[in-house]
């Protein structure tokens, strides 16, 4: 199937074994962007293996049965590839961006690394490099209180668990539970492959058959917790710090409803890091070095983040302005709102130049809706926001927050 919009040519299709492919072909485009999106991520696994869709990743770059860790790398390189892989709570995302020369060896590449040799060596060689990204990323408190306050809002849910795993998750984490996870989770079924840029579809078919059609893989359906977040406090302590961070989360739209609209352009006014009430009443006046409101929309559910960083003797006042501004969140002007409309209008142009980014978001659209969106499509869904549908995406997500998490230096407590 194909759909023409403006400069923009949509196809969508269907391997045999599942695998689907979408492609957003861009007239006068002079790159390639080629992905595999992965429904999977944190959210997707056991507690016996948290952490396990982070180290996949990695080792998705160790070598295949074609292929070593050094010749992946040298092939990459000599196509001139900007290629890489990221991880979240949902996806696991691989990519490339090439000349539309290189195509096919992109393809070539891309497919044989996602059928990895996961061997024995490398994955103890790996385990180390996990250990050790661990360990660094406890060091950021930011990191420490994030993670920290996804816990205590999705406790008993699998939304809050620690991307990187723990310690004693990886650890304990065999080759052989890779393995199985891998085979479960990295099926035709579950996995969108996305091109976006210049390409000719009819090839992309013809490639992805060829480098794809082999792969085979169970049926595989996310499976969907209820949740429902109850007011909870946690105050943490660490040494070496001499900043107070807080963070506040309230209940967020999914990334499958409408008010994600409404409730971006409200975070913009109320605390993005120029011009929002957040950056008047915080940043400005010098109570917080970092302060901002963030709306987190994922596979059905959803957060409002809001974070400040302070001294430890400012915590209070900081907590209280904080919480005033999330209390009155329909203070704002017409002229507010048409601002804000500006921001979020030249972000997503500009973002549409990108071949990668349009590659991220008609992969991550499909992944998640099985829908596209046009560019102007997704502007013009901004441009129809008004103070009233903000209002009514407010009765249903208030911004009074559920959880509150505190870490402080050690020596303040």
């Amino acid at each position: 199937m194909s759909v023409t919009k403006s400069a923009l040519k949509f196809y969508n299709g269907k391997l045999s074994n599942g695998l689907t492919i979408v492609g957003e072909e861009r007239a006068g485009a002079v790159s390639t962007a080629i992905g595999f999106f992965v429904k999977t991520g944190s959210r997707d696994e056991s507690e016996e293996v948290a952490g396990v869709s982070h180290f996949l990743e990695h080792m998705m770059f160790k070598g295949t049965a074609q292929r070593s860790a050094l010749q992946i790398t040298y092939d990459l390189a000599a196509i001139g590839a900007q290629a890489n892989a990221f991880t979240s709570v949902e996806n696991t995302v691989y990519y490339a961006v090439v000349l539309p020369e290189y195509t096919e060896n992109a393809f070539d590449i891309l497919g044989d690394m996602m059928r990895p040799a996961l061997g024995q060596d490398d994955f103890d060689t790996e385990k180390k490099v996990i250990l050790e990204e661990i360990a660094l990323y406890q060091d950021r408190p930011s990191h420490i209180l994030f993670e920290e306050a996804m816990r205590q809002f999705y406790l008993g849910n699998k939304v809050g668990a620690s991307v990187l795993g723990t310690t004693q998750s990886i650890t304990a984490l065999s080759s052989e539970q890779m393995r199985e996870y891998f085979d479960r989770r990295y099926s035709p079924s579950n996995i969108v492959l996305t091109v976006t840029g210049a390409f000719e579809w009819d090839k992309i078919i013809e490639l992805a058959e060829k480098n794809c059609g082999h792969w085979t893989g169970p049926q595989v359906e996310r499976v969907y917790q209820a949740h429902t977040p109850a007011p909870k406090i946690a105050n943490l302590a660490k040494d070496g710090i001499n900043t107070t961070h807080l963070s506040l989360i309230a209940p967020g739209p999914s990334i499958q409803s409408d008010d994600r609209y409404s409730m971006q352009l409200l975070s913009s006014m109320i605390g993005d890091s120029s011009g929002s009430r957040i950056f008047w009443s915080l940043i400005d006046k010098g109570l917080c070095d970092n302060s901002y409101l963030d709306v987190e929309e994922m596979d059905q559910t959803g957060m409002i983040y809001a974070y400040a960083s302070c001294s430890p003797d400012k915590l209070d006042e900081v907590r209280s302005i904080l919480k005033q501004i999330l209390s009155s969140p329909m203070e704002f002007s017409d002229e507010d709102l048409e601002r804000a409309k500006t921001k979020v209008r030249t972000r997503l142009v500009l973002q549409g130049e990108s071949t990668m980014r349009r590659l991220t978001g008609v992969g991550m659209e499909w992944l998640y809706e099985g829908t596209y969106t046009t560019l102007e499509e997704e502007l013009a869904r901004y441009a129809s926001v008004n103070r009233s549908s903000i209002a009514d995406a407010v009765s249903r997500y208030p911004l009074f927050p559920l959880t509150e998490v505190v870490l402080s230096p050690a020596s303040a407590i």
